[in-house]
């Protein structure tokens, strides 16, 4: 596992003074355990956040378990689905040959299947344990490697992928080509990979993160090492999608924070937020705020009390606050925390972990349809093979575009909860022809006519909003 050794020596336990910035919030948030893993379900879910899919469950990955003879015996990861109520259902396990260890999350594309990277395994035999791939599943769990990296063109992607309204799917590798700093590239849902980028160095090197489309229509996204400066503390970049790079921000290491490992969140305000694994006035990692030409804001530095070292991406809320994990500190043990913090940097840590509920979150949250957040602990719970939970801080249900931007006429998909009966869907007040697949899925087209501005849909049991406004684009 080549990764997580520098994240376990993160570990801290150390407790220091509250930041006059951060507070504890009250017992009104309450935490669900859903699911402990065990080896036999899969082990130790990593850097990947779950995804919901349009039938309302949840999907993710594993690093170990669910057998195959990878790590001593121990598994190569799987993929999973796991209903709200917390019914897991173990979609593949990996057996090295399609891929081993997928660290990174899934994404699911326009055509209903999931996609994703493992970073290992694979059919080439230029590194030592394989390249690592990229593969597609279907919801009901049918596998196909699409592409096994081979060093020229990367390896080791640890990253979810995104895709982009070309249709393609956007992705990096943390290690290897031309240069060995890693690599950007895009593959076809087919499966026909191009190398869009090779880091240097000098313009960031291990990209760690999954790349974020902005409404600029170019993608942002972190490197954990390399830079301009003399620390190697990381980057911050932009690119195009004709391929052109631009580094926005180079970590200096100290108050700024320095690698970064999570994935930026696209606000509301049009400003990117993200994390720093270390740095910071107390070394244990930042929130920042960076705008898309590059200025960057320190939001916040972690002190150990209130958790350290974030690794995982922001969410941000339907009540415009962001929410994300700390794999460590927090209460006496220092298991890692759950925090909410404003787009202004006011910090409050609504969860200390104490390992039965799970340890040492990696990946970062996000919000079901439900209005609930979800995530997943490294390790901890029944087996100490990791968990899976749910956080109710009061929000309530929202329905969600996929994507949250396009063209008149362009096909939509709308998630949600109980849509059955659903008797409008408006896009920014102009009415919309739609169709309802299911409960938890709507398609639509939007409507000659739609600005941008919130999506409703209004059904039998109330009015439900978007919960970011609906980009129209010209």
């Amino acid at each position: 596992m080549q990764m997580f050794s520098r994240l376990a020596a993160h570990r801290a336990c150390a407790i220091f003074a509250l930041s006059a910035a951060a507070t504890i919030a009250s017992p009104a948030e309450t935490l669900t355990t859903l699911l402990s893993f065990d080896g036999a379900n899969g082990a130790y879910p990593g850097y990947g956040s779950l995804v919901e899919g349009t039938d309302g469950n949840f999907y993710g990955t594993t690093l170990e378990g669910a057998g195959n003879g990878c790590s001593g015996g121990a598994g190569c990861g799987t993929v999973f689905k796991i209903t709200p109520a917390g019914t897991l259902t173990t979609l593949h396990s990996f057996d090295s040959t399609d891929g081993a260890y997928p660290y990174g999350g899934l994404v699911q594309a326009a055509n209903g299947n999931f996609y994703g990277t493992t970073q290992s395994g694979g059919a080439s035999t230029a590194c030592l344990a394989g390249c690592g791939t990229v593969f597609s599943m279907t919801p009901g769990g049918a596998l196909t490697t699409l592409h096994s990296f081979a060093a020229t063109d990367g390896a080791t992607p640890l990253a979810a992928l995104v895709q982009t309204t070309s249709g393609d799917l956007w992705g990096t590798t943390y290690a290897a080509g031309a240069n060995g700093c890693g690599t950007v590239f895009k593959i076809t849902p087919a499966g026909t990979l191009t190398t869009v980028y090779n880091f240097a160095g000098p313009d960031g090197c291990h990209p760690l993160a999954a790349l974020v489309p902005a409404s600029d229509g170019n993608l942002y996204g972190t490197t954990e090492a390399g830079g301009t400066g003399s620390c190697n503390c990381g980057t911050v970049f932009k690119i195009t999608t004709g391929g052109t790079l631009t580094t926005l921000y180079t970590f200096g290491g100290t108050t700024d924070g320095g690698y970064p490992i999570g994935a930026l969140a696209v606000a509301t305000n049009g400003n990117l937020y993200g994390t720093t694994s270390g740095g910071g006035s107390d070394s244990f990692g930042t929130v920042f705020q960076i705008t898309l030409g590059g200025t960057l804001t320190t939001l916040q530095s972690f002190n150990g009390a209130h958790g350290d070292h974030p690794n995982g991406s922001l969410v941000q809320a339907t009540d415009g606050n962001l929410y994300g994990t700390t794999y460590a500190g927090g209460g006496t043990a220092g298991f890692g925390t759950i925090f909410r913090i404003t787009l202004t940097g006011t910090l409050t840590m609504l969860q200390s972990l104490d390992n039965t509920d799970g340890s040492a979150p990696l990946a970062g949250l996000i919000q079901g349809t439900g209005g609930e957040l979800y995530g997943t602990t490294y390790s901890g719970g029944t087996d100490s093979e990791g968990t899976i939970f749910s956080l109710s801080v009061g929000l309530g249900p929202f329905v969600e575009t996929r994507p949250n931007y396009g063209k008149v006429g362009a096909p939509v998909e709308i998630l949600g909860s109980d849509l059955t009966g659903t008797t409008s869907v408006s896009f920014g007040g102009v009415a919309a022809a739609f169709t309802i697949v299911s409960a938890t899925e709507i398609t639509t087209t939007v409507p000659a006519g739609a600005a941008t501005g919130t999506v409703q849909v209004i059904t039998p049991r109330g009015t439900l909003s978007s919960n970011v406004p609906f980009r129209v684009k010209p």
